[in-house]
């Protein structure tokens, strides 16, 4: 009997679709060990091995790209729409390469976290694609308008071949796809726990007093890391090794240490508008203080969804980039609903992959 054999995509956009389809990918390949994963992905070995203990396949391969950015905020739209018309001028050579691949190694399911030419290409593979989101590019692009509006509408096409979509929470509405099923939150989990953390990096600070800086993979060129003097007994951590030496910062160098390995030692994680990050502190009751984001239609439902279901800050620019931090002495914001979300997204997209490949 041959073994069951999963083609994930993901979209090309920073480390946060990597981070969290790699998260579910995990998961599967735990309630099904049998299983061959086939990673397709330009974001590094290293960044999927640390959330994929067994073995897997890494196919680098772009077919789209999301947004062209300088840094975590900074977005090129006009780079982003030259980069799009020449993937949607050579999109049927794209979809015949990846169409070949998955037979010539005879692929069961397509899962996509959001790559609009998964579901073209499964439809012409004639394997079914089942996608992962909370958020789709053409929605994004559609809300920049002028050229934007044909290439959302393309997009908007792609997606509806699309045959089953897991939607995430803090999600737009996805019009696009037609069979939606909700699901919980995502992402990973921390490996050590917080005493052990807490000694490895030699951190002595109380949980309030210990702070997270996570921009994810790209950073951001402008933080005012001197605000971090006014603070010298609290204690930062970043993973930005463009940071500057303070002695109340710790930079994380090492790859195989992840974000969420330090989230439960936190009083809170100070972040952009970002869906793994909200989605992992969010699961461990970790509070988030955000900046806004302007300019990109996601930010909007993920500021929402973590003021309704965390403790929260939301800071606008000014307030981040040219205060002296104040913020950091001022209570944090309830969580607006009395509801809890939920938390299980990883288990009930994987058993319903592995219900599927049995």
């Amino acid at each position: 009997m041959q073994r069951p054999i999963l083609y994930i995509a993901i979209t090309n956009h920073g480390f946060g679709h990597a981070t969290r389809t790699a998260a579910v990918a995990a998961t599967i390949q735990e309630l099904c060990p049998e299983v061959l994963l086939i990673m397709v992905t330009t974001a590094p070995r290293w960044l999927l091995e640390c959330y994929i203990k067994g073995d897997f396949i890494h196919r680098p391969r772009a077919y789209d790209l999301g947004v062209v950015q300088a840094d975590s905020l900074k977005m090129d739209q006009q780079a982003t729409l030259e980069k799009l018309l020449e993937i949607k001028k050579n999109h049927r050579s794209i979809i015949a390469s990846e169409v070949d691949f998955i037979h010539q190694n005879r692929v069961n399911l397509i899962l996509a976290d959001i790559p609009f030419l998964a579901a073209e290409i499964g439809k012409a593979a004639n394997v079914p694609c089942w996608m992962i989101s909370n958020f789709g590019w053409d929605f994004i692009y559609r809300d920049w308008g002028g050229d934007f509006i044909d290439i959302a509408d393309w997009i908007g096409e792609c997606y509806s071949q699309c045959d089953r979509l897991f939607r995430l929470p803090f999600h737009e509405p996805m019009q696009a796809f037609g069979n939606i099923t909700d699901v919980g939150l995502t992402g990973g989990s921390p490996v050590c726990d917080a005493d052990q953390i807490k000694s490895q990096w030699q951190i002595t600070t109380s949980r309030e007093k210990t702070v997270l800086l996570s921009f994810g993979g790209l950073g951001l060129q402008q933080l005012p890391y001197e605000n971090l003097t006014y603070f010298p007994d609290w204690q930062f951590i970043t993973f930005d090794k463009s940071a500057p030496d303070l002695p109340n910062l710790i930079k994380v160098q090492d790859v195989r240490t992840r974000p969420v390995d330090f989230m439960p030692i936190c009083g809170r994680v100070i972040s952009k508008p970002g869906f793994g990050t909200f989605s992992e502190a969010t699961k461990l009751g970790v509070p988030i203080v955000s900046v806004t984001r302007d300019n990109f239609a996601e930010a909007a439902f993920l500021i929402e969804g973590i003021s309704d279901y965390n403790y929260h800050q939301i800071l606008t620019p000014s307030e981040l980039f040219e205060s002296s931090w104040e913020f950091l002495k001022q209570p944090l914001e309830a969580p607006r609903s009395q509801k809890a979300i939920a938390i299980d997204g990883n288990e009930v997209i994987a058993q319903a992959v592995v219900d599927f490949l049995a």
